[in-house]
């Protein structure tokens, strides 16, 4: 697995989480404690993206809308 992949993974199942324990109801120090980390994970997952070394052969003046 590459490595600025997992970041993602972690987060996105958090949130799966959150949601789905909002919507079963379940205690509210959980859903309080889970709602105040998520910025935590959120920012580990934006800077790891960010830091990672992911080379593209394209430049900027080449392909600056890459969304394909």
């Amino acid at each position: 697995m590459k490595n600025y992949l997992f970041p993602i993974f972690i987060a996105t199942g958090f949130l799966l989480i959150y949601i789905t324990s909002v919507y079963a109801n379940l205690n509210v120090g959980i859903i309080m404690f889970m709602f105040s980390i998520s910025p935590i994970i959120l920012i580990w997952m934006v800077l790891k993206v960010l830091k990672a070394d992911v080379d593209t052969p394209f430049t900027f003046e080449d392909k600056w809308y890459e969304d394909q």
